[in-house]
């Protein structure tokens, strides 16, 4: 696919994910990094996708209904940017994204949000395989920390930089905020 303006894809900013439950997490600033980001999308009149997860869980923070299911209200989609919402970790299945941004001529995309290990790295994955030129913010996504399958605590440090390790190269361009902010590819710089 070849390149043409940038998306910005704004993944799981929910409600649910600042709750105490969701566990010990890095980048305490990742939200101010996106939120710097959103806005110098919207100021160059870049398409901005919000993406919300669904759960199929009733008793789940982000279950139709339920307050954590909300956007966060300082990075909520206006009413012109696109929401797709979906019940697994990768945006790109069952959701419509791929097509959406094929019919506009979208050739590369910007991630941003949360969970770097979960919902970040399975769409960013779909997106390099799909042939998206691919970006992923790494002081604008954050994670939490978890045990590793052999029963070792992980930090959530660690946990994000190996799922950004596991996307570099193949997958993704790993960049900063301040870098993401000097991408090429747009009619209009920001």
């Amino acid at each position: 696919m070849k390149d043409g303006p940038i998306s910005l894809i704004v993944v799981d900013m929910q409600k649910g994910m600042k709750e105490p439950a969701a566990g010990v997490r890095n980048n305490p600033d990742a939200e101010r990094n996106i939120l710097t980001l959103l806005t110098a999308w919207r100021n160059a009149s870049w398409p901005v996708v919000h993406v919300r997860h669904i759960s199929r869980t009733p008793d789940s923070p982000f279950w139709p209904g339920r307050p954590g299911a909300e956007f966060q209200p300082e990075l909520a989609p206006l009413d012109d940017e696109h929401v797709v919402e979906k019940n697994v970790p990768d945006a790109f299945v069952h959701t419509g994204l791929e097509r959406w941004l094929h019919v506009r001529g979208l050739g590369q995309v910007v991630i941003v949000g949360v969970s770097t290990n979960h919902s970040i790295e399975s769409t960013a994955r779909s997106a390099g395989n799909l042939g998206f030129k691919t970006t992923v913010v790494s002081d604008a996504t954050f994670t939490f920390a978890q045990e590793d399958y052999a029963g070792i605590p992980r930090t959530a440090d660690e946990v994000h930089a190996m799922s950004l390790a596991n996307l570099a190269g193949e997958y993704t361009t790993i960049v900063s905020a301040a870098e993401a902010l000097k991408l090429p590819g747009s009619r209009r710089p920001l």
